[in-house]
């Protein structure tokens, strides 16, 4: 017998010990990081709603009870049921049944009131039905990304238990080895911007942290190849941690499936839609050889990822407990905190952060049980690194968009798809909503579009306000008249052709290849029109280029002149500036002991790293990539 079987039967002699009479439990397994305990008795197990959080408590551990499958109310019989127990005002659309791991998906407009006050509604749909009830809210806007990726995962759920089962397994091993050290190595994002890649390592597991491309070099990945990361073999990995689903994150978290691993993705579950959103278009917008994967390596991503909730504690290790917190950046963006060993160590990764509130989201979090090393992101960490504040910015946008009615212009925006376009809708909309600024189309690359129906799908991610807005039709602000998806390049070239006030919100943020190019090619030769960077531009990119003052690009091979206007709005951005960068460290509970600058060019880490070791006595380090830091 193994160890997990052991441990296995241990655990159910506990569980046959702590449940009432009358309840059977026939089997228990490991499913990813959560114990699963099969019942032939799930309305009796539903009876008493403090058991199963009796039974966590004890075993320590996150527990999900199922249903044998035999002891199911039929589904035309237990849809009924369920519609008459759900209220009305709760929207249900879609009720669908999963007979293999008796678990029923109610989709609705208020998942709040499938759920009930402290999930009331779901203990009755189980008393009622045996079914397991899972709750997914009906988006505003419908999303092909959610359907699909929903989808997808239902069609795939008898290979993704057998892969959660082998997950759960590796997680509840027993450990290999009696050392005791911590060690993070960079594979990339070390005085540059982009490609971010880290491993977090014990003597008994192995974590890479993110795994993305550079802006503009497509060519330069991470180090993905040395002996720390899966140039010992892709196996060799325990598990991916994404902080979230931007490009520099995340666009080849796929490329490891390519390269043999078949082990979880930890992530939000919004950054496991937009993973799929992401890559797919990073695919697409690619050209023969220069595709790193193919989609089929986007749909083993998905098929992988454990989505957690943020402040969920989770084994993802045998001796590795992982805690997403919210950072702030873009929807679903996290802090990661490792806790290692029994009570060993412990290492936060800041990923990209919004240390004060926005329109969308809640600032980064950086209260925590315990930190000594904190990963932190230098984007904006020079010493003149200082944007605009939020009131000031929006009021710049609107003297833009004022100009622009005046003059009949068109201003172009380039963004990445996700975060940036939907704190500049929420700010457009209202500025026409109160007449402040007249109203014009505002047109958006599907991409933006798509990506804002993911928000909408989401809504408890973002902050309260907003979240209550997404829920009533007629305050959405992403459903203004004015907001008009674009499709193809033939349409972007007669809308921009148009003499006419008008917005456009096109990816990607940089200029690098995309939608952006297109209309830039028919803007650029009129002085009433405005590009507006409102991302960080980085080195060597078309954006950095034109921001900088050039008189011309070559797009598609021709050189075109820049007659129209070029401004910078930071304000908006998703990362903190220098004093936010300061003041998340500054007021982090507990404050690290050290502080790796990462994720910055060379003078941002470098100015970043310096502030912060006079004026809080912290150890500081500006990593170069393929350095390894031992902390025990």
């Amino acid at each position: 017998m193994s160890t997990v079987d052991k441990q296995l039967e241990d655990v159910r002699e506990t569980i046959d010990e702590e449940v009432p009479r009358g309840i059977t439990v026939s089997d228990v397994t490991y499913e990813g990081p959560e114990l699963v305990i099969y019942t032939r008795d799930p309305k009796e197990f539903a009876t008493d709603g403090d058991l199963v959080r009796r039974l966590a408590s004890k075993l320590r551990k996150r527990i999900t009870v199922r249903p044998d499958p035999d002891v199911l109310t039929h589904p035309e019989s237990a849809e009924e049921q369920i519609r008459d127990l759900v209220p009305d005002a709760a929207a249900v659309s879609d009720i669908q049944f999963l007979a293999d791991t008796g678990e029923v998906v109610v989709r609705a407009k208020e998942p709040g009131r499938v759920i009930g006050r402290r999930g009331e509604t779901l203990r009755e749909i189980t008393k009622a039905t045996g079914w397991t009830p899972e709750v997914e809210r009906a988006p505003a806007i419908d999303s092909p990304t959610v359907e699909n990726v929903r989808t997808f995962l239902t069609q795939e759920r008898d290979d993704r238990r057998d892969i959660l089962e082998r997950v759960g397994r590796q997680i509840h091993r027993d450990p290999m080895s009696s050392e005791e050290w911590v060690r993070v190595t960079t594979l990339g994002g070390c005085k540059e911007v982009g490609r971010a890649a880290y491993i977090i390592s014990t003597a008994d597991s192995r974590i890479l942290v993110d795994c993305g491309d550079k802006p503009g070099e497509r060519t330069e990945q991470p180090h993905l190849d040395v002996p720390e990361a899966i140039g010992s073999g892709a196996t060799a990995l325990d598990a991916v941690v994404l902080t979230h689903a931007h490009l520099d994150h995340a666009a080849l978290v796929p490329l490891l499936y390519e390269n043999g691993y078949d082990g979880p993705i930890y992530c939000t579950e919004p950054t496991r839609d937009l993973l799929g959103l992401l890559t797919l278009d990073y695919i697409d917008s690619a050209t023969g050889r220069s595709r790193p994967y193919g989609a089929e390596m986007v749909r083993e991503a998905v098929k992988h990822c454990i989505p957690l909730g943020f402040g969920d504690v989770t084994d993802i290790a045998p001796d590795v407990k992982l805690t997403l917190h919210n950072a702030g950046h873009v929807l679903g963006s996290s802090v990661v905190h490792f806790h290692v060993g029994d009570g060993l160590y412990n290492v936060a990764f800041s990923g990209d952060i919004h240390y004060d509130n926005s329109r969308l989201l809640d600032g980064a979090v950086n209260e925590f049980p315990r930190v000594e090393t904190l990963v932190l992101e230098s984007t904006y960490g020079g010493r003149n690194d200082y944007q605009t504040d939020q009131d000031d910015s929006e009021r710049k946008l609107s003297e833009r968009l004022q100009d622009a009615a005046e003059d009949d212009g068109t201003v172009l925006i380039p963004t990445d798809a996700v975060g940036r376009p939907q704190e500049l809708l929420v700010v457009i909309e209202e500025l026409m909503d109160s007449d402040e600024v007249p109203e014009m189309p505002v047109y958006l690359d599907e991409m933006i579009w798509e990506a804002t129906a993911v928000h909408t799908s989401y809504p408890e991610f973002l902050r309260d306000d907003i979240e209550t807005r997404l829920q009533a039709d007629d305050e959405n602000p992403f459903l203004a008249d004015q907001f008009t998806p674009v499709g193809d390049d033939d349409e972007r070239r007669d809308l921009a052709a148009r003499d006419e006030a008008s917005v456009v919100l096109s990816t990607p943020g940089m200029c690098t290849p995309g939608p952006v190019r297109t209309w830039l090619a028919t803007l650029a030769d009129d002085p009433d029109n405005t590009l507006v960077f409102v991302d960080k531009q980085a080195r060597d990119t078309l954006g950095k280029r034109i921001q900088d003052g050039a008189d011309s690009v070559s797009l598609d091979g021709e050189s075109v002149p820049l007659e129209l206007r070029v401004e910078t709005i930071d304000g908006f951005s998703g990362h903190a500036d220098r004093q936010g960068l300061e003041n998340f460290v500054k007021t982090m509970h507990p404050r690290p002991e050290k502080v790796l600058c990462v994720d910055g060019d060379r003078s941002a880490t470098q100015d970043l790293s310096s502030s912060l070791y006079h004026d809080y006595n912290l150890r500081t380090f500006t990593p170069e990539n393929l350095e390894t830091f031992r902390f025990m």
